[in-house]
């Protein structure tokens, strides 16, 4: 969301102060800045996604949708998921945002963003950062956990829409874990995640479709179809 050289950026974590008008304590919350950021993250985008094994081509311009973020229950970790077409393929990327490095997770780091209110931030894959894995399964399986965009301008808060509207859920109402995943498969069409009950399937090529019986799909302004984004199975 770029305007004039400047993009409006997340930091993720939660507000706690209410408005007089919106109940924000209520909601889970992605507070937004307006900063110079540096690589954009279009730029990080064309020019990471290329290298992987279902990215683009190198010439092939990459055009972002939108996208969709996670709220991180501890309110340190940004976590957006951009969609975006190239070479008349949709590919969705993950990334999350730290303000310092993730311990043993080197290969996992994308870039160095400097940002002109937060400082460095650490930008991941965001399938290898576990913070987003535990988000992505939550949300794929309950329909909960996506984080409204809100900024503040001129003492007064204001939403920072997405396009991009995501559908999730299908477990039923038993506690289950959702952490440590490991992930075993990253090609060209999916990645396959594992935990010792459930496989976690996250399409980096959504295609249209029904959302399964659990699991994440997406729809956005101009396209009425719904794609799946990610499907969860018990092994």
């Amino acid at each position: 969301m770029d305007q004039a050289g400047s993009s409006v950026a997340r930091l993720g974590h939660r507000v706690t102060t209410p408005s007089p008008s919106l109940d924000l304590q209520s909601l889970a919350m992605a507070i937004f800045h307006r900063a110079t950021i540096t690589p954009t993250k279009a730029e990080l985008i064309a020019a990471w996604a290329p290298s992987r094994a279902w990215g683009p081509s190198a010439g092939d311009v990459i055009d972002v949708i939108g996208s969709y973020r996670f709220d991180d229950p501890d309110g340190r970790v940004g976590m957006e998921t951009h969609l975006v077409t190239a070479g008349g393929a949709l590919l969705q990327v993950p990334l999350t945002y730290r303000d310092e490095a993730l311990d043993g997770a080197d290969d996992a780091l994308i870039t160095e963003m400097q940002h002109s209110v937060l400082g460095t931030r650490w930008v991941y894959d965001g399938l290898r950062d576990p913070r987003f894995v535990v988000m992505l399964a939550a949300v794929a399986m309950t329909g909960q956990g996506e984080a409204v965009g809100m900024a503040v301008y001129d003492g007064r808060w204001y939403v920072a829409p997405s396009n991009v509207r995501i559908h999730g859920g299908g477990w039923t109402q038993e506690r289950v874990a959702v952490d440590r995943f490991e992930l075993e498969a990253d090609d060209a069409t999916a990645s396959v995640l594992h935990n010792d009950r459930f496989e976690l399937k996250l399409f980096r090529r959504p295609v249209p479709g029904p959302r399964p019986p659990i699991g994440l799909t997406a729809t956005w302004d101009g396209e009425g179809e719904s794609v799946v984004l990610a499907e969860i199975r018990e092994r």
